[in-house]
Parts: structure tokens; C-alpha cells; sequence
């Protein structure tokens, strides 16, 4: 059962959505089986560490139907039904969570049941609804779409032909639905061909282009900011499509979704600003820590209780470049708590040694990386890279040496690491090495693996390593 989808989904349920969840079960309206609420209670059981639950098939038929031989089919349809409660329960929760569901399907089941005396009050509250939902994604359009062709149904316009009725309403919100789904689309595809070689085929984009362009597009927020995107994605070399996006995003970031304003929206200007300090326009590196701080201020950077460790990680690299030490340290006391547990006590560690490294505190950097062996590939690299740094900062020869070796081996026993990964990394190596060969004043030498390095596509920390050698130089 342990290696089962039921026991695989349960298991990121928090205590919370457990008991939520065994109400569901426990619901008459939805089950009348106590064995499937009994093996509910077996496999939560086992995820809570409770001593003595043992999840072997046979054992767990004996507590759902003592005193019964075993039957496998029967065993497997048990199994089966739970998963679909389960599966019941969280389509549940994301109706719940949206309540112009409730009003969109309830105007429609009254329209179908063609009881009128509910038809107001199911106007009154979609409407009210609506003016209260805070959010103007592509979804809210969606809805009004929804209710404003519930409302037509309701009314039984289509008996009353010499009335003026709302089809102009539900085919303008069902447009800017379309074309802001349409955009969001167009720009995820875009962004994906950067990664993937994929010729993406959309009917109407240039018809589509072309009419966002002649309307006033800014009074619809989705529509507004993907077509900003779309404009930063096609036409990189205008940087005033960046600074209309961070208007856009001022204005309207907190009409969305945390998880689609930070994960999105937000992060397709990132992605440009990550562009443009790429090719040396360092002025953006100021851009997105900007970026990064108007996700704080606004409370969206921490998406249903959780900050992801990518987004901390990016946020300390990119405060510690702008030289703000103490706001790093700062910030990493102070969000770490929202950090997922597993991997709480390796990102703050690994990040806490960044700040220390910038800083030049050396020993701390020491202390910190050897006291964690980090499971994440990406933090186990970076440590190494930094302990490597560290070493040749403090002129440890003994140890750096010994990390040479130990760090190579670790990239050649690791396949799943990506090539070109580990020639960045096999290459960093390989310069520090270099690096350590090298005496000061030795112009010719020190012009030598200046070109070498110039010349070398893949090399990680290559910031540092043309910082030693300038120190070299002097």
C-alpha cells in the first residue's frame, strides 16, 4: 500500500485536510461503506507515525472485514472506491473555494428546474458575488460569461423578443475571457520555445495581435499584462515594454491569484530583467530586486503558507550582488519559518553560508558547509562551489586539493546531473586549479588563463575566478 496512488495522495495532506477529508467520507450523501471510512483511518494512521499499523494487504482486511477470508478483488475495489472519494473531496474543496461556482451552477440548475421563485434571490447573490471577488484573472471573465447566460436563461428572454436583453453582456465577457486565455497561452508557448524547439500552431494570433492593439485593452487587467508580456517576449530590445509591464503589475498585481501574480506574471519580468543581466546590462539586477520586494510588501511572494526555496534562494543571490547584507540576513531570519519543511534547515544553512561568503567571514562558511550534506543536487553544487572559493580565499591548499578530487568524483558518479551542468562545474574546477598555479605579476601566465577562461563557454563562478585573477593583476 505504501507504493499505492491512494497512499501517495493522502500523504500530502496536512492534519487539517485529513479530518476535512474523513468528514467527507464519513457522509452519508456521499458513502455508506464504514470499511472505507475504517481504511481511511488505517493509511492516515501509518502517514501519522502511529505505532503498530500495519498496511500489508491482508492485514488491513482483517480490520475491515474481521472474521472473512481475504479477497483480493474485493480488497482492490475497496481501494478503488476510497481513491474516488478522495478524488470527490478535493474537486470539493476547489468548488468551495470559488463561490461564483456555486452561483454559476446554482442559476443554471434553477434554470433548468424552472423554479422562478428562486430566480432573484440566485441573481441577487451572483451579483452580489461578483462585486465582491477581488480578483480580475481570465477566470473572473469566465464567470461573468457564466452568469450573465444563466441570467438570459433565467429571464426566458428568448420569449420576449421586443425586450432589450443582455447578449451583448455575455458575448463581451466571453471575449475578453477568450482573448486574455488566448495571450496567456501565446506567452507560455513562447517562453517554452527558449527551452524546447517546438513550433507551437495558434489559430487568429495575428487577428488577435492586431485588435488588442486598437482597443482600450488597459480597462481588462489579463489582457492588459499578457499582452505586455507578449510585447517584452517579441520585442526585447524595448525596454519601455519592461517599464509598461511594472506599471501594469503596480497597478493590477493584486487583482490575481497569489500563485499566478507571483509565478506568472511577476516572474515573466523577472525573466526579462534575468535577460538583460545576461548580457552585461547590470542596471536590471537593481530592476528585479525590486521586483522581489514589491512581492514582499504585497504578501505575494508566500502562496498558501509556503515560500519556495527557488524563490528564496533567487532572492538572496540577488540581494547579496546589490551588496544588502543585512536585509539578506534579515529577510532569510524572517522567512525561513515559510520555507517547506524538508527543505527548511538546507536552505538556510546554504544560504546563511552566501551571506557569510560575501561578507568574507570565512570561517563561518566553513563551519556551516561541513556541518550539512545537502540532498538537493542544486544546493550540494553550489556548496561545493563555494566551499572551493572559500578554500582558495584562505589559502587552504591542503583541503582545496582534496575538494578538487572529492568534487570531481561527485560529478562523475552523479550521470543525472546534466552535461553541460557539469562542465560548468568540472571547468570551475579545473580554473581554480589554475588559479592556485599561478604567481602574481606572471603577466604572461595571467594573460594566458585570462583568454583560456574568455574562450570557455560552461564555466560556473566565472565572476570570481576573473576576480582573482584581476587580484593577480595588481
Amino acid at each position: 500500500m505504501y507504493n499505492s496512488k491512494l497512499y501517495a495522495i493522502l500523504e500530502h495532506f496536512d492534519k487539517y485536510e485529513q479530518n476535512r477529508c474523513r468528514k467527507y467520507i464519513q457522509s452519508p450523501y456521499f458513502n455508506r461503506s464504514e470499511e472505507l471510512v475504517e481504511l481511511f483511518d488505517r493509511l492516515v494512521g501509518a502517514i501519522n507515525g502511529e505505532n503498530g499499523v500495519n498496511l500489508e494487504k491482508e492485514h488491513l482486511w482483517k480490520k475491515i472485514q474481521p472474521g472473512k477470508g481475504y479477497d483480493d478483488v474485493r480488497f482492490r475495489k475497496y481501494c478503488s472506491d476510497l481513491l474516488k472519494l478522495v478524488e470527490g473531496y478535493l474537486a470539493q474543496q476547489a468548488y468551495e473555494r470559488n463561490p461564483l461556482d456555486y452561483a454559476t451552477y446554482l442559476m443554471e440548475s434553477i434554470s433548468k428546474k424552472k423554479v422562478p421563485e428562486l430566480f432573484k434571490t440566485a441573481i441577487r447573490a451572483a451579483r452580489r458575488l461578483s462585486q465582491k471577488q477581488p480578483y480580475r484573472s481570465a477566470t473572473y471573465y469566465y464567470h461573468q460569461y457564466n452568469i450573465e447566460k444563466n441570467l438570459y436563461n433565467l429571464t426566458e428572454f428568448e420569449t420576449k423578443r421586443s425586450n432589450r436583453t443582455n447578449i451583448e453582456d455575455i458575448a463581451s465577457n466571453l471575449d475578453v475571457f477568450y482573448l486574455a486565455e488566448k495571450l496567456r497561452i501565446l506567452c507560455a508557448a513562447i517562453t517554452q520555445q527558449t527551452f524546447v524547439s517546438h513550433n507551437y500552431q495558434f489559430l487568429f494570433i495575428e487577428e488577435i495581435i492586431k485588435y488588442v492593439e486598437e482597443i482600450d485593452y488597459e480597462q481588462y487587467p489579463p489582457i492588459a499584462l499578457y499582452y505586455q508580456i507578449y510585447l517584452t517576449l517579441t520585442d526585447t530590445e524595448n525596454e519601455e515594454h519592461y517599464f509598461k509591464l511594472r506599471t501594469l503589475l503596480d497597478k493590477y498585481g493584486l487583482q490575481f491569484q497569489a500563485d499566478e501574480a507571483k509565478d506568472v506574471l511577476y516572474m515573466a519580468a523577472q525573466n526579462y530583467c534575468i535577460r538583460k543581466i545576461n548580457k552585461g546590462n547590470h542596471k536590471f539586477t537593481e530592476e528585479i530586486f525590486s521586483l522581489y520586494e514589491d512581492l514582499i510588501q504585497k504578501g505575494i511572494l508566500i502562496a498558501d503558507g509556503e515560500l519556495s526555496p527557488w524563490y528564496f534562494k533567487n532572492i538572496v543571490v540577488v540581494a547579496l550582488r546589490l551588496g544588502k547584507y543585512e536585509w539578506t540576513e534579515a529577510f532569510i531570519n524572517n522567512y525561513s519559518e515559510h520555507l517547506p519543511e524538508a527543505f527548511r534547515v538546507n536552505a538556510v544553512t546554504y544560504n546563511l553560508a552566501q551571506v557569510y561568503f560575501y561578507q568574507k567571514k570565512h570561517d563561518k562558511v566553513i563551519q556551516l558547509l561541513q556541518e550539512v550534506e545537502y540532498d538537493d543536487v542544486a544546493y550540494n553544487l553550489g556548496s561545493k562551489a563555494m566551499l572551493l572559493a572559500t578554500y582558495y580565499e584562505t589559502e587552504e591548499i591542503e583541503p582545496l586539493y582534496s575538494l578538487f578530487e572529492s568534487f570531481r568524483a561527485y560529478l562523475n558518479r552523479h550521470k543525472d546531473i546534466p552535461v553541460n551542468r557539469r562542465k560548468n562545474y568540472g571547468n570551475l574546477i579545473k580554473f581554480t586549479k589554475k588559479l592556485t598555479r599561478t604567481m602574481p605579476g606572471d603577466e604572461e601566465s595571467i594573460k594566458k588563463l585570462k583568454e583560456e577562461i574568455k574562450n570557455t563557454k560552461n564555466i560556473a563562478s566565472v565572476n570570481w575566478l576573473r576576480e582573482k585573477i584581476a587580484e593577480l593583476e595588481d
